[in-house]
């Protein structure tokens, strides 16, 4: 026997919705969730604390312009690594979303972990979903005023605590904490505190699923990256239709009923208030609540769980179990996507590792190409900009190579102090000789000093040229 679909309600962007009130869910994927929601808070208010050789492990200094990732100290020059990364995150987004949905989205997009905790904290201050329910049609009563303002200090604290961490990875969080005890605070430090702590309080506290429904651009674009094959969350609609209604059950007829007994548990539940009933909305986020409320009324009423559960669509029409979905993970789409993510990776872990600890850029002074002095000699004038990103100072000597007679008009010796970067002007004079004019290719070679040892190594070769004019006779 056929079953119709049930009717799917067509929501306009300028359609009211009513308030969402989530029912607190209780099962395996809220645990999941729960995990990911400790790991990722773990990582982001514990990394500003954590030190790494005498210095915060995970820093941005913008006024220095370094970047300190645990052993690791990049440049602004050296963007191109972060290009690269944001590559990485973006093919494994495309990866993760082919195989399994939305479970970024679901379990650890900082929306969600941060409504999570909202929502917990709400609960436990104001009551069960019910008890919300009830508290909002009430008037401005002494007990609500009491629960509300308790709530709300409490998303004001966190969200607060929140702006403070995500500042610390710019100022060092010692010296910020110390910075707000002495009452010293710098205005852009109060305003990123404040603007981040804001911005946490309204998207968790207020926001919430209209930020899934209309902000996020991931639900819009989701669609063209699922396949049949993709896991995503699914009300198996041959087994729960049509519906019964559990209350009297013991009246109905001998027809053929569903599983679903339309308890509506899966709705009160779901974080954006769809009913998943429905079939696959953008506004899904794949948190699976509602299939942990569904398992948890399956187990009631002695039924096998899995009415609402993680499949795919043809596995779900053909009646296919886990085997079936297993065989099928490894098509084209994952396998490109697979390698390609894994050349790119491999490319920068080595490029990342291999990097020499000092980079040095060569650059001409405009204003003077060339200046004839005593002799007939020829000057250059450059600017070598030396970065070490070595955490340990370090004895330099600079000289010249590959052009016959060209001589360093200094020392060439540089100390640099741990991961400094600093910018030498140079003067190198060539004497007048038979060399032809234009311009003439040489080296510019850096040597480590070892004190102890007394011994030179060299480190650092960068190719450069020597303008030499035309004199009058060759003109």
């Amino acid at each position: 026997m056929k079953t119709s679909p049930p009717a799917v309600s067509v929501i306009s962007m300028y359609t009211k919705f009513d308030d969402v009130y989530v029912r607190e869910s209780k099962g395996r994927y809220t645990n999941l969730r729960w995990f990911f929601v400790w790991l990722t808070q773990a990582v982001f208010f514990g990394l500003p604390w954590l030190r790494w050789d005498e210095r915060q492990a995970v820093l941005f200094d913008l006024g220095a312009r370094k970047f300190f990732l645990f052993g690791l100290v990049l440049f602004p020059q050296d963007l191109i690594y972060l290009a690269v990364l944001l590559i990485i995150c973006a093919y494994s987004l495309f990866l993760f979303t082919a195989v399994s949905g939305r479970v970024w989205c679901g379990f650890s997009c900082p929306q969600t972990v941060y409504t999570e905790i909202f929502m917990w904290i709400e609960n436990k201050t104001e009551g069960s979903r019910s008890a919300r329910m009830r508290m909002a049609k009430q008037g401005l009563k002494a007990e609500k005023l009491r629960k509300r303002s308790l709530k709300h200090m409490l998303w004001l604290t966190f969200a607060g605590w929140t702006g403070l961490s995500f500042v610390a990875y710019f100022i060092p969080a010692h010296s910020l904490l110390a910075d707000i005890q002495a009452g010293q605070l710098a205005s852009w430090q109060c305003f990123w505190i404040a603007f981040y702590g804001l911005a946490t309080y309204l998207n968790a506290g207020f926001m919430r699923e209209q930020i899934c429904r209309y902000l996020c651009p991931y639900a819009r674009f989701q669609g063209s990256m699922l396949d049949q094959d993709t896991l995503i969350v699914s009300y198996d609609q041959q087994r729960g239709e049509p519906r019964q209604d559990w209350s009297a059950k013991e009246k109905q007829s001998s027809a053929r009923q569903g599983s679903c007994i339309d308890c509506s548990l899966c709705v009160q539940v779901c974080p954006t208030g769809i009913d998943i009933r429905n079939g696959l909305q953008h506004d899904c986020i794949g948190c699976a609540a509602c299939i942990d409320a569904c398992d948890s009324v399956m187990d009631k009423i002695q039924a096998p769980q899995g009415l609402v559960r993680f499949t795919t669509a043809r596995a779900l029409l053909n009646g296919e179990g886990s085997e079936a979905i297993l065989r099928r993970i490894w098509r084209p789409r994952v396998v490109i996507y697979s390698v390609i993510l894994g050349l790119i990776v491999s490319a920068f872990s080595y490029a990342l590792f291999t990097r020499s600890d000092l980079r040095m850029n060569v650059m001409r002074d405009r204003r003077i190409l060339s200046r004839e002095v005593e002799g007939g000699a020829h000057e250059n004038i450059y600017r070598l900009h030396l970065m070490s990103t070595a955490e340990q100072a370090r004895d330099l000597r600079i000289a010249v190579t590959g052009l016959d007679g060209l001589q360093l008009q200094s020392t060439g010796k540089v100390h640099l102090e741990p991961t400094e970067s600093r910018t030498l002007p140079v003067t190198l004079r060539l004497p007048a000789n038979d060399q032809a004019a234009g311009n003439l290719q040489f080296e510019f070679v850096v040597y480590a000093i070892n004190p102890e040892h007394q011994q030179e190594q060299v480190i650092l070769r960068e190719g450069a040229s020597f303008h030499l004019p035309a004199t009058q006779n060759e003109k």
